[in-house]
């Protein structure tokens, strides 16, 4: 795989969306390889050269999470779930059975192709150095640093995670409930407070406060997302 394109298989039922999807990816250089059917995507996972599947639960012959315990059982390719269920209890067993990150629909192709890249980062199958550049916010996941301009960011290493997944979602609103689950490990649950705290002491050293945010933006009930500054 070259760095930053990956060979993609999209396991999708409906015509449209696989179709738009397929082309957003491909004009983008990826490699794409569309199914319609659930055994066809296990089939095409396990033997073909996937480098990440891109799988939607709604599917004609077999359910979207039994598929992904299929492709689990056999390989570890990272696996990105695009569905139109959000609830939260549901995303969370998705992500215990296995998935490595999910999309909400309606997605932008921009969208599916960050959380491309933010997986196979994580799965070590990107062969580019891996920073993450955001206007003067530079990190580097394989060192465990972050620079604001030429400075030295002093991050706990829960407060690095978090910058991180945050940094690797760029304009995605998260949610706390996603936070707990992914960088603290609480699947099933814990205190927002947590989530809050740590977000203080973050903006603190990103040089920024809730009343006067640059690249933390959060949204009451809702969650919290990094942007480019304006």
């Amino acid at each position: 795989m070259v760095a930053d394109v990956a060979n993609v298989l999209l396991i999708e039922d409906d015509q449209r969306i696989r179709a738009a999807v397929a082309r957003v990816l491909a004009d983008r250089g990826h490699g794409v390889q569309s199914v319609s059917a659930g055994m066809a995507g296990v089939e095409a996972a396990v033997v073909g050269d996937v480098d990440v599947v891109v799988l939607d639960l709604g599917l004609p012959d077999v359910d979207g999470s039994e598929v992904l315990r299929m492709i689990r059982a056999v390989s570890d390719v990272p696996i990105i779930v695009a569905t139109a269920r959000a609830d939260q209890e549901e995303i969370v067993s998705i992500l215990d059975s296995g998935a490595d990150d999910y999309v909400l629909k309606p997605f932008s192709g921009e969208h599916l192709e960050a959380r491309i890249r933010a997986v196979l980062r994580r799965s070590g199958a990107d062969d580019g150095p891996g920073t993450i550049q955001i206007a003067d916010l530079r990190i580097e996941p394989e060192a465990h640093e972050a620079f604001l301009g030429d400075e030295s960011l002093e991050l706990t290493s829960k407060e690095f995670s978090l910058l991180l997944y945050l940094a690797e979602r760029p304009g995605v609103m998260v949610s706390k409930r996603e936070l707990l689950a992914e960088v603290w490990r609480q699947p099933y649950g814990g205190a927002d407070k947590t989530v809050d705290v740590h977000l203080s002491w973050l903006r603190k050293k990103l040089g920024e406060s809730a009343a006067e945010p640059r690249y933390l933006h959060t949204k009451r009930g809702v969650g919290v997302k990094l942007t480019e500054p304006g």
